[in-house]
């Protein structure tokens, strides 16, 4: 327990201050379920709507230090490329399949090429 006003000035400011940022970071983790909700619904104008208030409210974080700038950053970027590619993230599957038929349309036209 404090022992002095100034300890229990702190220990209410601190209180005060951590739901506060609980608070902010429970409506930043709502928000980027209803940006994921959006691109798996393939609502792009929700979407989009969704992001704008998501990014603002990371901005909003990270000015005031809840979040860490670069956290922020990396969230702005994620959701930007996600938005782009319309909630299609590529996986490691999808890349290798792509190359596979690339190679194969590749092939195809080699042997097109030897018959002519």
């Amino acid at each position: 327990m404090a022992n002095s006003k100034s300890a229990l000035k702190n220990a209410r400011k601190s209180r005060a201050r951590t739901l506060r940022n609980r608070h902010v970071k429970s409506r930043l983790k709502t928000l980027e379920r209803q940006f994921q909700a959006c691109l798996e619904g393939k609502d792009e104008e929700a979407a989009r709507k969704a992001s704008a208030e998501f990014i603002s409210a990371l901005d909003r974080a990270a000015k005031s230090s809840i979040i860490h700038e670069n956290k922020a950053a990396r969230k702005k970027s994620a959701c930007s490329a996600k938005l782009a590619l319309g909630g299609n993230s590529p996986t490691k599957a999808n890349q290798v399949e792509a190359q596979v038929e690339e190679v194969e349309a590749q092939a195809e036209a080699v042997e097109a090429n030897e018959e002519s």
